[in-house]
């Protein structure tokens, strides 16, 4: 008779569910910084009333054995327990149970009060603590003297008749701890998936980019900037407090249909093309374009930055312009129209005749993957280690993870930024495949409610396990409507919510510092004589310009523990649906039992009109005693104000500053304790 099968070992009875934390059931990993605390969650539990014990398991994902670290429970078959991660790479860990007979006996001993009982309670024992002591021996010469006690311990309890010494001897927490050492694992299971940890450095939780063209950085109007006079911009840059620079592509422009100013398609002889339209006869992907310097000059860059604690981060953008050499050497990666010419990349209405998208599913797919894979491997070996890639959403799922995979093993300090602007689950997709940040709907995200909704979401929802935000106000591409119409406030207000909201946040610097709110046409989000197509001379001394404040949010980021991680954001209640207001706190020093640092920001969203109200704190959630007045000191004017208590007063007028940045100070004893104020 034909029938279920017999399970391999009947005898296993621990049940483990609902790991946590987990990205869709283990298939793509969480991410987590170098010296962080990984928090595991699980249920386990068993049939009957015997007791379980469960062991948290843990490894770096090259090594085959494993780390283990009791779990503790929480109570409902709820159990926890806590790994660290001490260096970037990849990580795994699962949860192993187990139906525990000692700790079943102990816990059954503690309830029994019959006499016999507890004597034929303590034959039992010395059986469980004689094969316990075997277990210890058979573990080496380090586990000699566990063995000779537990025996020991068994014979007593052999010989003990006393109902008082049985419960005396069996309840010793020393017995416990001793037998606990060595358990019998016979019938214990192990959850089937091994739960996979990205890890990255600090830069990949806390970061601030500024986005500049090097060709527009010459002194002269009208000359072509170098990678030299680029360097002229490190100490500006470094004074402001940003410590990411990003370059667009630095490489060959392409000739063939190249655009002109404004995005036209009649380009002169004069015009300069746009970067992203990658390849000429010179080269490609790994040539440096001529006019900005040559691969030596690049390292040098490279070299003042670092001096300066500034990364160069760079543009990988997978497309070619019509003569890059890959279109003759490779004609098979690239898509054919139905007249044998190569099709052009396109995104209805828009165009981009200058630009040819890569064929994926071409049959020669394997060597593209590697070719595109290579690029990264080439510019890492040049000293690189912070990309923003362009448009993946238009690139294979699989060949992200394929290549991510493959760059994160051989380089573990490498950060990837993903620039997609698409729909929530093709973002969310990337990020889960291996980006280590991501864009962010931040730009079109204004109201009270929009923001409130959109960070927390970020911040506590699911996503939070997989997804970095990085923050921008503006890019090249896209100059939104509030800093078309909102005047200097605006700038200021988004610089402010950005930089505050999210961790890792960036700028297209001269553009923001500067204000530059033109649109190239109503309607549209493209600057009017964009910088993508043509030299620009920025002169950033100009009044008006915005490097002071910028310089002050960026020293108030790097100061200020809770504005260096999105784990601690909660807005809080105002009475006014034109003022945001949130509070940020250090987690990490909530964990440790310490003062937490505080940050409250509050933000005028009405770029036009002063606006007031009322902010409801939560006290306890930032460490504050209601009882207690502190102080709020503000990082963007240095004005500082006493607040009590939970209800508090804000008055924002835009013509002034519209935003506070406040710390909180708590009144100490003297000017050595914590957050001391007059």
């Amino acid at each position: 008779m034909s029938g279920p099968r017999l399970p391999v070992e009947g005898r296993v009875r621990a049940v483990i569910e609902g790991i946590a934390p987990a990205v869709d059931g283990g298939r793509f990993a969480i991410k987590r910084i170098a010296g962080d605390q990984v928090t595991v969650e699980a249920d386990c539990f068993t049939d009957g009333h015997d007791q379980i014990a469960c062991l948290l398991l843990w490894r770096r994902a090259e090594v085959s054995g494993w780390n283990s670290v009791p779990m503790a429970p929480l109570g409902n078959d709820r159990w926890r327990a806590v790994f660290t991660v001490d260096a970037p790479g990849s990580y795994r860990y699962t949860v192993t149970a187990w139906a525990d007979a000692f700790l079943s006996w102990r816990y059954d001993l503690a309830r029994r009060v019959d006499s016999d009982d507890l004597r034929i309670a303590a034959r039992i024992a010395a059986e469980l603590l004689t094969n316990t002591a075997q277990r210890a021996n058979a573990a080496g010469r380090a586990s000699n003297d566990d063995a000779a006690r537990l025996s020991r311990w068994a014979a007593d309890l052999r010989e003990l008749r006393s109902p008082e010494e049985i419960r005396a001897l069996g309840l010793d927490p020393l017995l416990a701890q001793t037998a606990n050492r060595y358990p019998d694992r016979r019938y214990a299971v192990t959850f089937p998936v091994e739960f996979p940890v990205t890890v990255d450095r600090l830069r990949a939780r806390f970061s601030s980019w500024y986005e500049l063209f090097p060709r527009s950085c010459s002194d002269t109007p009208g000359e072509h900037g170098t990678f030299r006079d680029c360097e002229t911009r490190l100490p500006h840059i470094a004074r402001m407090g940003f410590d990411v620079l990003y370059l667009p592509p630095i490489h060959p422009i392409g000739r063939e249909r190249r655009k002109g100013r404004n995005n036209t398609l009649d380009a002169t002889t004069a015009d300069v093309g746009s970067p992203w339209a990658i390849g000429a006869a010179e080269g490609g992907h790994t040539a440096i374009h001529l006019a900005l310097g040559t691969l030596a000059d690049f390292r040098r860059l490279l070299a003042a930055a670092k001096s300066y604690g500034i990364e160069v981060a760079l543009d990988i953008a997978f497309q070619t312009a019509p003569d890059h050499p890959y279109v003759k050497e490779h004609p098979a990666w690239f898509r054919r129209r139905p007249d044998g010419s190569v099709q052009y990349a396109e995104n209805p209405p828009k165009k981009y005749q200058d630009i040819y998208p890569f064929h994926f599913e071409t049959d020669d797919w394997q060597a593209l993957w590697r070719e595109l894979a290579g690029i990264f491997t080439f510019w890492i070996g040049e000293g690189v280690q912070i990309f923003r890639v362009d448009n993946p959403h238009t690139k294979p799922f699989a060949f992200w993870e394929w290549a991510i995979a493959r760059l994160k093993q051989e380089h573990p300090e490498v950060i990837l930024l993903c620039e997609a602007f698409t729909r929530p689950k093709v973002m969310h997709r990337l990020a889960k495949l291996g980006f280590t940040q991501s864009y962010t709907y931040f730009t079109w995200r204004n109201t009270k409610q929009e923001l409130t909704d959109y960070f927390t979401e970020l911040t506590q929802g699911p996503s939070r396990e997989y997804f970095r935000p990085n923050v921008w106000p503006n890019t090249p591409d896209i100059l939104p409507e509030a800093l078309q119409f909102g005047g200097p406030p605006a700038f200021v207000a988004r610089l402010v919510l950005a930089a505050t909201l999210s961790a890792n946040y960036g700028i297209y610097g001269p553009a923001y510092e500067l204000l530059e709110h033109l649109p190239r046409e109503p309607g549209s989000e493209e600057y009017l004589h964009s910088e993508k197509y043509e030299l620009k001379s920025w002169n950033l001394e100009r009044p008006g310009n915005l490097s002071e404040l910028i310089t002050r949010v960026n020293r108030a980021r790097h100061d200020n523990p809770a504005l260096q991680s999105g784990a601690g954001l909660r807005f809080v209640s105002t009475d006014n649906e034109k003022l945001l207001c949130f509070a940020k706190t250090d987690v990490d020093a909530m964990l440790a039992d310490e003062p937490p640092n505080v940050v409250i920001v509050a933000v005028n969203l009405d770029f036009h009109h002063r606006q007031s109200g009322w902010v409801q704190l939560d006290l306890a959630a930032l460490g504050l005693d209601p009882a207690v007045p502190f102080q709020v000191h503000d990082l963007l004017t240095d004005a500082r104000y006493l607040w009590h208590g939970a209800r508090n007063y804000i008055e924002l007028d835009p013509d002034r500053i519209p935003a506070h940045v406040f710390r909180v100070r708590r009144r100490g004893k003297s000017e050595h304790d914590f957050d001391y104020f007059e």
